[in-house]
């Protein structure tokens, strides 16, 4: 038996069992011996019965002296009360509709019990206790008693079991870490640990247990980022050499002036582009911070030099706004532009069929190509891809970016293979911690100031009624002046789990028949069709509608400068990084613009993340501060990137990070390939399989 045996192959499990734990993600011993608890129920003290007392949680032994199995009344409810009895006292047990209990005990058993004391008219008592016999080792009282994540039909008291019975089968456990750095870092080996997280003797022990783990994520991480930062680094890319005058006559062509973190961004870009070896930049930027004119600097040098460009969006209708704000800002140049989605195929500007732009890419006739997943099909081929810009690249998988990657061309001798430079943007301002934890493989540039234009927008929390008749005279007073607003939802329909909770497709029959029926106001969800949507964000932009209701499918990527005001209403239900996503949609032209934040009807008037939004507009401010509120589940949700609870924790420890950062890295220059802990290099590849590096 070792780590890797599935447990479908051990008998004491049956398969009922086993898919229920397959549901946790628990298929071999390993991944049950790394189903942490989430929390523990302290029943280490153990008590004579003379000292219960109502609210204490606690142990006692004795005997059951007194033992019955009955219907209650009106044979509801089955009913298993006892009398547990010691030198000292005795107290009342109670289990409610649990039959094994009667199996499994009987009168003159000496158990032990634990849980909380509680009186009613007949005294103390202790209803649904943990028990466990005398005669056996404390497993499920008497200590601090592990609660792990649970599904239906699969309790902790099985998981504990399940883990006790396999644990003792385990002398000792190989440890991916090398000895050298647990004791330099004074942490547990990886057995000690083990058993300290699932055995704990005091908190103090799980605690370092919880650290071992946390420093092994981390360190797991960056051995893979700075891995793939190796790999791509070592592959060869076409050199686009530096074209100044070229570049500063495109600049002064464009219709405002960059800012100053945009002209660094851009001067790191061309520096990079300039080198034989694959540029993997991130630019992060504020919503509005101008990442779209840094890309198209980008996008204009690789274009002189005759090579290619691909620019990868999440949406058709991001992909499109993409295509007339490049059509606009290139007009002046001979550089041709095309569109690829699913349901557009443009090549500048004209409709063309599918067959014909996949000709006119594979013979390297427009230079710059916009897309959405599409462009992953098979078969799209480019002549001479030298650059891929990905929008909100956390809207992609690792393997459809790495796709677009692999494309590769061929020089005019047909032997050099070259693999594109890659410029991945985002504009969810990410914490430092995160960006060192999660984005170690790539080197980061960032927007972080607007430009002067820009004005600040105001945002107000609505606290009271009165204060929503003001809003929705202040819409109609804006809209007079010829603005128009977005008006957000958290569900499309309305839901019998969240009937409290304002649905979007309800809500604009309301609006548009009882509060604004001399208004004309659109409708967009997720659940609509994509040419739906696109012929509805059209029909706004083009002012066809005065106010748009919409999900959170406007997040990104929608650029309306006539829009002065978005009003967000449940706005409690969504986290801070996301409130600030919203809104961005307004804010776009000259006009000044507001966002209104109305919290739900039972939703507390204090509420740190809504007053965050209110007192700034500093996104990296709003990202640290969502963080420190909300954990990185904010960004990461653990079931989607794949890390533990313990390593979701630890993403906000930036002494941790940086301590796993300098180990991989003096390890890696050590024995770059692994080859000498072929332990850690089998958990690396564990750790790739299961951790998506988003």
């Amino acid at each position: 038996m070792t780590l890797d045996t599935p447990l479908s192959e051990l008998p004491i499990i049956k398969p009922q069992q086993y898919n229920k734990l397959a549901h946790l993600g628990i298929t071999t011993i390993s991944d049950l011996f790394l189903h942490f608890p989430s929390r523990y129920e302290d029943y280490s003290q153990t008590l004579p019965l003379s000292e219960a007392a109502p609210g204490m949680q606690a142990t006692f032994s004795g005997t059951l002296t007194a033992f019955s199995v009955q219907k209650s009344f009106k044979q509801r409810m089955l009913l298993t009360n006892a009398t547990l009895t010691d030198d000292s006292g005795s107290i009342r047990l109670i289990w409610f509709n649990q039959k094994f209990v009667g199996q499994v005990l009987a009168q003159g058993m000496e158990i032990r019990v634990s849980g909380k004391v509680t009186e009613d008219r007949h005294g103390l008592v202790i209803s649904s206790p943990t028990f466990e016999r005398m005669s056996r080792d404390a497993t499920h009282t008497a200590r601090l008693v592990p609660i792990y994540p649970e599904t239906l039909g699969l309790t902790s008291k099985y998981l504990r079991y399940l883990i006790t019975l396999l644990f003792k089968k385990f002398e000792t456990i190989p440890d991916p870490l090398p000895e050298e750095l647990l004791e330099k870092l004074h942490l547990p080996s990886l057995h000690r640990a083990l058993f300290d997280i699932h055995f704990p003797k005091n908190e103090e022990v799980s605690l370092i247990a919880r650290k071992r783990f946390a420093f092994d994520e981390m360190f797991l991480l960056q051995l893979k980022t700075l891995e793939m930062r190796a790999l791509y680094q070592s592959a060869h890319a076409t050199p686009i050499p530096p074209r100044s005058s070229d570049t500063q006559s495109f600049k002064a062509s464009l219709p405002f002036t960059l800012t100053r973190a945009q002209d660094a961004a851009v001067a790191a870009i061309l520096s990079d582009l300039a080198l034989d070896r694959p540029m993997n930049r991130l630019l992060n930027g504020d919503v509005g911070s101008g990442k779209t004119a840094v890309a198209a600097l980008a996008l204009h040098a690789v274009s002189l030099s005759g090579h290619q460009s691909a620019l990868l969006a999440p949406t058709e209708v991001l992909a499109r706004q993409h295509f007339e704000s490049l059509s606009r800002l290139f007009a002046h140049t001979h550089f041709q532009i095309a569109l690829y989605t699913k349901n557009y195929q443009l090549l500048d500007g004209e409709k063309v069929s599918k067959k014909t732009l996949l000709s006119a890419l594979a013979a390297g006739i427009p230079s710059i190509v916009i897309g959405t997943h599409a462009l992953l099909e098979d078969k799209v081929s480019f002549r001479s891809l030298a650059l891929i810009v990905v929008d909100e690249q956390h809207r992609f998988g690792v393997s459809q970016r790495a796709k677009l990657q692999e494309e590769s061309f061929q020089s005019d001798d047909g032997h050099l293979e070259s693999v594109p430079h890659f410029l991945a943007m985002t504009a969810t301002p990410i914490p430092r911690t995160l960006s060192l934890a999660c984005f170690g493989n790539l080197d980061i540039s960032l927007l972080n100031e607007m430009p002067k234009n820009r004005k600040p927008i105001i945002t107000k929390i609505a606290r009271n009624h009165a204060d929503r008749t003001k809003i929705e005279d202040f819409i109609r007073q804006e809209i007079k002046k010829g603005r128009q607003a977005f008006i957000i939802f958290p569900l499309v329909e309305t839901s019998l789990a969240l009937k409290d909770v304002k649905a979007a497709v309800a809500e604009h029959e309301t609006l548009e028949k009882k509060i604004f029926p001399d208004l004309r106001i659109g409708l967009i969800h997720g659940k609509m069709k994509s040419q739906e949507k696109e012929a509805m964000m059209k029909a706004f932009q083009e002012r066809a509608f005065d106010i748009l209701v919409a999900t959170s499918v406007v997040e990104v990527g929608i650029d309306i400068p006539n829009a002065s005001v978005i009003v967000i209403e449940e706005a409690d239900r969504f986290g801070l990084s996301q409130l600030h996503q919203f809104r961005g949609r307004v804010g776009r032209g000259d006009h000044q613009s507001y966002c209104f934040l109305i919290p739900g009807e039972h939703a507390s008037l204090e509420n740190a993340r809504l007053e965050a939004l209110e007192k700034s507009a500093d996104g990296f401010h709003i990202a640290e501060t969502d963080l420190a509120l909300r954990g990185p589940g904010s960004f990461f949700g653990t079931r989607q990137s794949g890390f533990p609870d313990v390593a979701m924790e630890s993403l906000t420890n930036l002494k941790l990070i940086s301590l796993a950062r300098t180990e991989a890295e003096t390890l890696l220059a050590a024995d770059p390939s692994l080859e000498r802990h072929p332990l850690l290099r089998q958990s690396l590849a564990r750790f790739t399989a299961r951790v998506h590096m988003e």
